[in-house]
């Protein structure tokens, strides 16, 4: 866990002027008391509002996350109609290959697919490095988000270097993961090598949206809940600390997240972090009590209750407040991410009665 509020970040940064430090967000990131319960949701850049899907018409989902203006744009949407207490970056977890110059695309129906999967080590030793200069329009996306946001603070997005691998490996999205799990096991130095170049590459992206602005970093391991515990203990955790460490001299509090993960999370917490994110298959008390009651949880409202009568979805969050009020600190959000169907009005709604209850 990390532990000290010092930051090599510049004095203009939001972190260090005043404009986000005694935000909600960051108070309940840090195990202090908030000034309103804080709330933000995976997802809730685009997916379920028409102002995202008016300003994504004619641009692909990669072409729509490297155009800076467009993608703060899409960042701040959901902060302006639901009142949420940070803005999430928007992006996709497979831009930073994008970015290196890996061949993927996101193919509609079916997900990121590679060009080529990477299957060796001498795939692994042909990819070509994420540079500095390739993430100046990440970087200047957050600038313009930041300006606007004020004393909202910007989460910094990237997904872990499991998941990453896994999408390179594959080729393309998989139910169960064989590939990189088996990988693992028979070519654990092609494994070794191809998980150093995504937690380099994830380091590198979490580090230039924290260094543009943003006020804490989410690292969001879609996979892991493929994995054994002695699996991820062994052949990821030593990647995700490595992509952590990228950030973690900067003062930012991190974020750790990944969905089917009940079973992963001290381990998950043991990479270096100060808030574990909690899927909706596991209570917030469970959590806390696996966590030994000594870290900050981020959580966990069940997405499929968003189109559940409103009596249901409200006694749904009293009940997630209730169950995340043992932990040092609880920041409300999903689960997982907002369904795509989901009405951005009973959002809206779920926001107001978060803040509506005193902290």
């Amino acid at each position: 866990m990390t532990t000290s509020h010092t930051s090599l970040l510049p004095a203009d940064h939001p972190l260090m002027d005043g404009r986000t430090a005694t935000s909600p967000l960051i108070t309940a990131y840090r195990g202090g008391k908030p000034s309103r319960r804080p709330v933000w949701f995976m997802r809730q850049a685009g997916r379920s509002l028409p102002e995202y899907k008016e300003a994504r018409r004619g641009y692909g989902m990669l072409e729509s996350c490297l155009k800076p203006e467009l993608a703060a744009e899409i960042t701040l949407q959901p902060v302006r109609r639901h009142q949420v207490d940070a803005g999430i970056f928007y992006s996709d977890i497979v831009i930073p290959l994008k970015l290196a110059g890996v061949g993927v695309e996101i193919v509609s129906g079916v997900g990121p697919v590679l060009d080529a999967p990477i299957r060796t080590a001498a795939d692994v030793a042909a990819l070509p490095e994420l540079t500095e200069d390739a993430l100046e329009p990440i970087r200047e996306a957050v600038r313009i988000a930041v300006a606007e946001l004020g004393t909202t603070p910007l989460i910094g997005f990237a997904g872990a270097p499991f998941t990453l691998a896994a999408y390179m490996v594959e080729g393309r999205p998989s139910r169960d993961h064989l590939g990189p799990r088996t990988m693992m096991h028979a070519d654990p130095e092609a494994w070794s090598a191809l998980a150093a170049w995504t937690a380099d590459a994830s380091g590198k992206f979490l580090r230039a949206q924290l260094e543009a602005g943003a006020s804490a970093a989410q690292l969001f391991d879609s996979w892991a809940g493929s994995l054994s515990l002695a699996d991820y203990v062994t052949h990821v955790a030593p990647s995700s600390a490595r992509a952590l460490d990228h950030v973690r001299g900067l003062g930012a509090p991190l974020v750790h997240f990944g969905t089917g993960t009940s079973e992963l999370l001290g381990a998950m917490r043991d990479v270096g972090v100060d808030v574990v994110g909690v899927d909706y298959r596991l209570s917030l008390d469970e959590a806390n009590r696996r966590l030994g009651g000594r870290t900050v949880l981020q959580g966990n409202i069940d997405p499929a209750l968003l189109s559940a009568p409103w009596n249901v979805l409200e006694a749904h969050v009293r009940e997630v407040i209730s169950a995340g009020s043992a932990a040092p600190g609880h920041v409300l959000n999903l689960g997982h991410g907002v369904p795509p169907e989901t009405d951005p009005a009973v959002l809206t709604k779920v926001v107001d009665l978060i803040h509506s209850i005193e902290p």
